[in-house]
C-alpha cells in the first residue's frame, strides 16, 4: 500500500510557514529536493513488507518519499519538536502508516520501536551520526539494511580497504558485521543550508554471524586500542589490551611489527577470538 502525498505543499513552503531554520546545534541540513531523496529511497532496497525508520526528518524531504514507497510503516523519531506541526499533514495523509516519535535517537532503540523485518532510511544529523550508528551495529542482525547519510568523509571511512589512510575502526566495526557500499554522493550545494563538505549515502547489510564469532564489546575494545595509535606497532599498541601481544599476533599470522592499517578486517576477527580462548583458560 502506497500513499500518495503530491497535494502537499512545497518544502520550502512548509520551512517558511512554520519558520523552520535549519539549528546548527542539531547539525540540521534540510535535503528538500524529492527526485534526489526518491532516488535515495527507490535505491536503498525492495521496501515491500518492511517497516522503515527515519532519523532527523526535519521538514520531510525524506518522509515524502518514505511514505510514497511500499513500506507497510514509516515512523520517524525527531529531537527537534518544532517539526511536528510541519509533518502533521504527513500524518493525517497517511492513512495510519506514518508516526512521529518526539525523542533523542541516541536514547531510543529502533528494534524495540518497530516490528521485523524493519530497516533504517535516515539523512542524519551530522553531529551524532557516528554514535548512533555503532550503537545500531550491535543489533544489525536486527535489520534488512541500513541506508545512511553522512559526511562523505565518514562514508569514505566505513568503505575503506586495508592500508588507506580511511582504514580504521569504522571501516573494521562496519565490515565485519556487514556488506557496505557507497549508494551516491551529494554535492553541498543539493542542501538547505549548504554544509562546508560533500555527503554521501552508504548502504549496510547484515553479514550472517558465524558461531564461533567474537562478542562485539570484544571486537569493539580491541580494534579501538589498536587504532587508538596507529602508526605504532601492534605489539605496542595493544600491550595495554593484550598484556604481551606477541604470542596471540603471531598465532593468528599477524606480525607483531604490522600496524593497525595493514590488518584485513578478517585478521581483526581471528585475533579477538584468540584473545577471547586466552581469556577463557
Amino acid at each position: 500500500m502506497t500513499t500518495d502525498l503530491s497535494h502537499l505543499p512545497p518544502l520550502r513552503d512548509v520551512i517558511s510557514q512554520h519558520d523552520l531554520a535549519a539549528r546548527k546545534s542539531f547539525g540540521q541540513h534540510f535535503l528538500l529536493d524529492l527526485n534526489l531523496t526518491r532516488r535515495i529511497v527507490r535505491e536503498a532496497g525492495d521496501l515491500e513488507g518492511v517497516h522503515v525508520v527515519e532519523v532527523g526528518p526535519g521538514p520531510g524531504g525524506l518522509t515524502r518519499p518514505l511514505v510514497e514507497s511500499d513500506a507497510v510503516t514509516v515512523t520517524a523519531i525527531e529531537r527537534d519538536t518544532r517539526f511536528a506541526a510541519a509533518l502533521a499533514d504527513v500524518v493525517e495523509a497517511s492513512g495510519g502508516r506514518f508516526r512521529l516519535v518526539e525523542a533523542d535517537a541516541l536514547e531510543v532503540d529502533p528494534v524495540e520501536l518497530v516490528p521485523a523485518p524493519r530497516a533504517i532510511i535516515a539523512n542524519l544529523p551530522y553531529n551524532v551520526g557516528t554514535p548512533m550508528l555503532f550503537n545500531w551495529l550491535k543489533r544489525i542482525g536486527e535489520y534488512r539494511f541500513l541506508a545512511l547519510m553522512f559526511q562523505k568523509e565518514v562514508v569514505d571511512r566505513i568503505v575503506a580497504r586495508p592500508r588507506s589512510s580511511d582504514y580504521g575502526r569504522l571501516a573494521v566495526m562496519c565490515q565485519w558485521l556487514a556488506d557496505c557500499r557507497t549508494m551516491m554522493v551529494l554535492p553541498a550545494r543539493a542542501f538547505t543550508p549548504p554544509p562546508k563538505i560533500d555527503s554521501a549515502v552508504v548502504r549496510i547489510a547484515p553479514r550472517a554471524r558465524l558461531a564461533d564469532d567474537p562478542a562485539f564489546r570484544t571486537m569493539e575494545t580491541l580494534v579501538a586500542a589498536a587504532f587508538n595509535q596507529r602508526r605504532k606497532m601492534l605489539r605496542s599498541s595493544l600491550r595495554g589490551t593484550l598484556g604481551e601481544p606477541e604470542p596471540l599476533l603471531e598465532s593468528v599470522g599477524i606480525l607483531p611489527t604490522a600496524r593497525a592499517e595493514e590488518v584485513e578486517v578478517a585478521g581483526f576477527v581471528e585475533l579477538a577470538k584468540a584473545w577471547e580462548r586466552a581469556r577463557a583458560t
